[in-house]
């Protein structure tokens, strides 16, 4: 099967979240059972848990962390529930995790689409959540994101089906959507600028992702600073036009952070910056998806306009042939 292009994945991006409502199958795991959660994974597979744990910080009777390593934190055990995402089944980072929580005796549940996870699941009879082949991991987000809140949300007895249906509303606006990126893109003068996305923490793991998608599909150095805690030192460091394009990202769930987002904008525009507000509306699931739907395009567009292929990432392949003999 040939990969299908990052274009073709945002056009259908409804279909992985539907594609994941359908091929969902009850855990029945309860919080009760387990003292934490871990959710292990890297780049595009390990976003999604950091979203749901965004999504979930309210709603979880239980500590959640996302684990993007070889090894997981020494507190967890047999009374831990860790969930492992790889798209491809073959990062080795993830597998090592896999080994770890199957040792200390953890409760385990997989999301892949195939590879060493999905024949260690298998093998082993762990709860597997299986994803469709042939997207670039970093393109494949609505399978992960979407699986980790099912099982999140079974988990705590929390229903988000509903919100997730409603999720196709996304496609009634997706023109509009896609002219915000464009209009980014326009704001943008110099295609050498670095990307500074400016968070508080519920938008910081969005956020990250999109530094993701800037730095993978359009080769732009692209960084996350999130507030309250930049207001302490980062601030500090704006004096003058800086070759960087600021996204603001916030998330309006408190009336501090919103002074100190104007205070900020205030600031960098008297230098003359270039700032875009991206922010959300509310903390639902549809202003989560609806973000990630429009900064996804923006590092289309961009790379578009670099003229670079969003779909190669030649150094990242390197260094993975690198650590086959390393």
């Amino acid at each position: 099967m040939s990969e299908i292009t990052h274009e073709l994945s945002l056009e259908n991006f409804y279909y992985q979240i539907q594609y994941s409502l359908s091929n969902y199958h009850h855990h029945q795991f309860r919080s009760s059972s387990y003292n934490n959660i871990v959710i292990a994974g890297l780049g595009g597979s390990g976003i999604g848990g950091r979203i749901a744990k965004t999504y979930f910080i309210d709603k979880s009777n239980l500590p959640i962390e996302v684990f993007s390593d070889y090894n997981l934190p020494k507190y967890v055990s047999s009374k831990s529930l860790v969930i492992l995402c790889s798209y491809s089944g073959t990062t080795e980072e993830t597998i090592s995790m896999f080994h770890q929580a199957k040792r200390i005796g953890a409760q385990l549940i997989c999301i892949t689409s195939g590879g060493e996870l999905f024949d260690l699941a298998k093998e082993n009879n762990v709860p597997t959540y299986v994803v469709e082949k042939g997207y670039q991991p970093r393109m494949a987000l609505g399978f992960s994101l979407t699986f980790n809140l099912l099982i999140l949300g079974e988990l705590f007895g929390i229903n988000v089906n509903d919100e997730l249906i409603d999720l196709s509303k996304l496609y009634d606006k997706k023109e509009e959507y896609k002219s915000i990126a464009k209009g980014v893109i326009s704001n943008n003068k110099d295609l050498n600028n670095k990307f500074t996305i400016v968070s508080d923490n519920f938008t910081e793991a969005i956020g990250i992702r999109f530094c993701q998608q800037l730095q993978e599909n359009a080769k732009t150095e692209a960084f996350i600073n999130v507030l309250p805690e930049a207001n302490h030192n980062v601030f500090e460091t704006y004096y003058g036009k800086l070759p960087s394009h600021f996204i603001f990202l916030n998330s309006h769930t408190n009336e501090r952070n919103d002074g100190r987002f104007a205070y900020l904008k205030k600031l960098l525009e008297s230098y003359g910056n270039q700032i875009s507000d991206l922010s959300l509306s509310n903390g639902s699931l549809y202003e989560l998806f609806k973000f990630i739907y429009i900064s996804d395009w923006i590092s289309i567009y961009l790379s578009n306009e670099k003229g670079v292929d969003n779909m190669s990432v030649p150094n990242i392949m390197k260094l993975k042939d690198f650590l086959k003999t390393f």
